[in-house]
């Protein structure tokens, strides 16, 4: 308990210096539990339940929530921060380089851990400053004939031949904007090649008050929207915005944006589709081989159960990467060896790809029925298939009227599971086609082989492109209620079988 109060402390101090007080909220509370909870003498059972309890409020019940509260705004790319941090951002790109600006002596300084700042030579007087800390004056700091920092206390002097060798500090370099001081209308200084720096100002103009950004060469005024965005009265707007509360308006979004429904229709479809037709093929594969090698006669059954699981041994994501692989239409195995060196576009052609996709989750899938039927037939009452036999029943007869029952009371449960498996197994499609290939003259990036979790995550711009956290947010909490749904019935209707 030490330990864990000493940590508990530490995350709460951090908290407080980074204003987070979402999570300094949650560490207090949890922290006074826990001593609450291990430093009494009664309730025994919390002693036992308080950790799980902990992990299942942060890894599930906190991140439920956060995804539903994304899911009601506007969260994406160009509505990724506050207002205020929208308007900076504005003034930031907006910058342009004053004329009469003088072009000081400029040297690069570090210091730990990875802060990169500039030195400048202000009239004899050495300045340094970072992205987040305005220039200040430095004391005892020594420089070149030319004017350049040399040395600078309590900084680190990145030498020239140092800055041109490293690529990476060069772009950083490049891209950094040190204020002159706390009024962003200052400006800030900024280098295009790292021994000089010159000032450079927005034309946009923030009030505050009115909470406007003018544009100080044109005099378009720009206002803030209920959407999270800055627009002028003409229409135009700016680039950067700020998330909002939008409510169920991505919900909405999802069956009437033009742009995106039809796309979402038709992978909703699929995904049913693909989840359904791989329990349903492999499961019955799967029985297939249990059924046929349970048989006493069968010699050598134990090395053709073992060739038969091979593909359930080996890494889903290796699998369908060699897959992908093997049915290229220019240099894969499958056209060359079994259609003559035909380009069968496998991977490219809408229906084929769904078949690939489907054919290869069934490849990987149906061992796991394989073991599971065959431990369930081992299982199953010899005295019930005995006495069907004496009364004359024939094999098709017990298997459909006893072993198939029998074993759908065991395996019901894992099917359901097993459903919803497929229905995110999102390794398969990324690895096998990436969801492609993509719907013809459609703006979505999304594909004709896209099942609902490859589509969120498209959505979300994890891959690229634009972001929009809040679409895909709300998809996931749409995908978890239907995955909940299904469920749900599934297991109310296996009940039944209880009664075998």
């Amino acid at each position: 308990m030490a330990i864990v109060n000493a940590f508990g402390v530490l995350v709460i101090l951090q908290a407080w210096a980074v204003e987070s007080w979402w999570i300094l909220g949650a560490s207090v509370v949890l922290l006074l539990l826990a001593d609450i909870v291990y430093f009494s003498k009664r309730a025994l059972p919390l002693k036992y339940l308080f950790p799980g309890l902990v992990f299942l409020f942060i890894f599930q019940i906190f991140t439920m929530g956060y995804t539903a509260y994304v899911a009601l705004t506007n969260y994406g790319t160009g509505h990724a921060g506050s207002m205020e941090q929208a308007v900076d951002a504005a003034l930031i790109q907006d910058e342009r380089r004053v004329d009469d600006s003088p072009a000081y002596p400029l040297a690069i300084v570090t210091q730990e851990p990875d802060v990169v700042g500039f030195a400048i030579n202000d009239e004899g007087v050495v300045r340094v400053g970072t992205e987040t800390e305005p220039l200040t004056e430095v004391e005892d700091a020594e420089v070149a004939e030319n004017g350049t920092p040399t040395a600078v206390p309590g900084w680190d002097v990145v030498p020239r031949a140092e800055l041109y060798a490293d690529a990476e500090l060069q772009e950083t370099v490049l891209s950094l904007r040190v204020p002159v001081s706390d009024e962003a209308d200052d400006g800030s200084i900024r280098t295009r090649e790292g021994t000089r720096g010159t000032i450079y100002q927005s034309s946009l103009e923030w009030d505050p008050d009115a909470q406007t950004l003018t544009n100080t060469d044109t005099g378009v005024v720009y206002s803030p929207t209920a959407t999270g965005e800055f627009a002028a009265p003409d229409g135009t707007r700016l680039t950067t915005g700020w998330y909002v509360f939008v409510g169920f308006d991505n919900f909405v979004r999802a069956f009437t944006d033009g742009n995106l429904a039809g796309d979402l229709l038709q992978v909703t479809l699929w995904t049913f589709a693909f989840a359904a037709l791989s329990v349903l093929v492999s499961f019955g594969l799967g029985l297939f081989f249990a059924i046929v090698y349970n048989d006493d006669r069968l010699r050598g059954r134990k090395v053709i159960r073992t060739l038969l699981i091979l593909p359930y041994a080996f890494p889903a994501f290796m699998s369908a990467l060699l897959w992908r692989g093997m049915l290229n239409s220019e240099f894969g195995i499958v056209n060359d060896l079994f259609f003559f060196g035909a380009g069968i576009g496998w991977l490219s052609d809408p229906w084929l790809a769904k078949f690939a996709v489907l054919f290869v989750n069934v490849w990987l899938s149906y061992p796991y029925w394989f073991l599971v039927s065959t431990g369930a037939l081992q299982s199953l009452p010899g005295d019930t298939l005995e006495a069907a036999t004496i009364d004359g029943a024939g094999r098709w007869r017990k298997f459909q009227y006893i072993t198939l029952p029998l074993l759908l009371v065991s395996t019901a449960p894992l099917a359901i599971s097993s459903f919803a498996f497929s229905f995110n197994n999102f390794t398969i499609i990324y690895m096998l086609t990436e969801g492609g290939p993509g719907f013809v003259n459609s703006p979505s990036r999304l594909g004709a082989t896209d099942i609902l979790i490859s589509a969120i995550y498209k959505i979300s711009g994890v891959s690229g492109g634009v972001a929009d956290y809040g679409m895909a947010s709300a998809l996931s909490i749409m995908v978890f209620v239907v995955i909940g749904i299904i469920s749900a019935l599934a297991f109310r209707q296996t009940r039944k079988l209880e009664e075998f």
